[in-house]
């Protein structure tokens, strides 16, 4: 799904990952799920580029449902993946902590089961080899990605900045559609390690001059950063 130019969403509003398409190539932001490799290959088609020109995928975080299809990308093209080194053992293991569920809807947390179902969830490969990143670094591939260090959901939550194509993508930093209730809207996302440290982390998303932001889960938002993350901390 184009959003604008250079700028594609795989999957949906259920989970999404995207594909930043620059002249000097492609930088993918998350994985997904396994069975988003179909949405890959469909987008790539549509867009004329070959498997060749992803030059890297850049983790949000460790989390299952955004290493998807990591590991197949890496071993059938060789594509580096890189991370945050403090989730680097959580997308090479999926050991994580256990934390609270918090509110659910039925009918909503069955969609996200269901849909992770067709698509493969329970087949997630975890990443044997990452290249390890820092808050702050300005990475060499398409678009000139920048690491925006956003601790809370996990120890290495990132958001990534690509002025390129004005947008900042958040992973699971906040979501614009709760997975587990279904409930619309700016707000933070469920399954967080650290809740306070999350909302604190905000800040530095506010700071981010782009105008797409960008969630794991949930429709893309339209707007200055510093909105979305006020709207967050009020919800």
């Amino acid at each position: 799904m184009k959003l604008a130019p250079h700028l594609h969403r795989l999957g949906n509003d259920i989970v999404a990952s995207y594909l930043i398409d620059v002249p000097e190539g492609i930088t993918l932001i998350d994985a997904g799920l396994p069975g988003h490799w179909h949405d890959l290959q469909k987008e790539l088609q549509a867009i004329g580029r070959p498997l060749s020109d992803i030059r890297g995928l850049i983790l949000t975080h460790g989390d299952s449902d955004h290493i998807g299809f990591a590991e197949r990308l890496r071993q059938e093209a060789g594509v580096p993946v890189y991370v945050h080194a403090a989730d680097a053992d959580r997308t090479r293991t999926g050991e994580k902590p256990k934390t609270p569920m918090g509110p659910a809807r039925l009918g909503p947390m069955l969609g996200f089961l269901a849909y992770g179902m067709r698509k493969n969830a329970m087949r997630t490969r975890y990443v044997q080899e990452v290249t390890e990143i820092a808050d702050g670094a300005v990475l060499d591939l398409p678009g000139s990605p920048v690491v925006v260090g956003m601790p809370g959901h996990s120890p290495g939550s990132i958001a990534v900045h690509i002025p390129a194509v004005d947008a900042v993508f958040v992973g699971d930093a906040l979501t614009t559609r709760h997975v587990l209730t279904g409930q619309q809207g700016p707000q933070p996302a469920p399954f967080t390690d650290d809740p306070a440290q999350a909302l604190a982390s905000l800040d530095a998303l506010a700071q981010v001059p782009a105008s797409w932001i960008l969630p794991g889960h949930g429709a893309p938002w339209r707007g200055a950063p510093a909105e979305l993350a006020a709207a967050v901390r009020s919800a």
